[in-house]
Formats: C-alpha cells, structure tokens, sequence
C-alpha cells in the first residue's frame, strides 16, 4: 500500500481529568469554534476514555492522545506522549479563607 493513500491517524491534545480506572484515564479536550450566525469565538469540551497502559498519567497531566482500534466498549484512544503539567496547576496556590487574608491586611480590620 501506498502511505500517501492510506489515511493519518488523528492525534489530540487535552488534560487528564480523572484516574478512576485501571490502565484508563479520562482526558477532556478543548478546542475554540467560531459561531456560525454571531461570529463569536467558542470553546467546545469534550472527553475521551483513553488506554494508559503504563499509568503513567496523572491529573492534570497534558497528554497528546491518538486514535487506535478499539479497546473496549468506550476506548478508542490511546496516550502518546504526557507533554507536561497544566500552567493552573503549577501556579502559586490559591488561598481558600478570604477572612484570613483580610486580617492579615494593614489597615484593615474592626479595631477603631
């Protein structure tokens, strides 16, 4: 056979989500579609079931996915490479007490 006749398997991009599973990881995929009618840009998610046969990913793993045979009843995809950790994850964390970081302001307070 000809490569340039036989057809690409398609590759995606997106985030692990959840590890619920043995050798099976959820991975959700974004992708930006322009509005037929407005003209307005917008974001579509959806999600995979996807074979990890080392269990290697973890959540919130950016991971490159490609298209195989099937698997199972739901898995037609397969991880190909973990690309690295989210930007939201490896940020500073988030402080969950807005209380605490008012009190610990200057100049602010119930003291008067």
């Amino acid at each position: 056979m000809d490569t340039s006749t036989k057809a690409r398997k398609t590759t995606k991009v997106g985030t692990v989500i959840a590890r619920k599973m043995t050798k099976t990881v959820t991975v959700q995929v974004e992708r930006q579609i322009r509005h037929p009618l407005y003209r307005k840009t917008i974001r579509r998610k959806q999600t995979f079931l996807v074979h990890d046969e080392a269990g290697t990913c973890k959540v919130g793993d950016v991971v490159r996915i490609i298209e195989t045979r099937p698997i199972s009843k739901t898995k037609r995809w397969r991880v190909l490479a973990v690309i690295g950790l989210t930007p939201e994850l490896t940020a500073t964390p988030i402080q969950t007490d807005p209380l605490a970081a008012k009190a610990e302001e200057p100049g602010t307070g119930d003291a008067q």
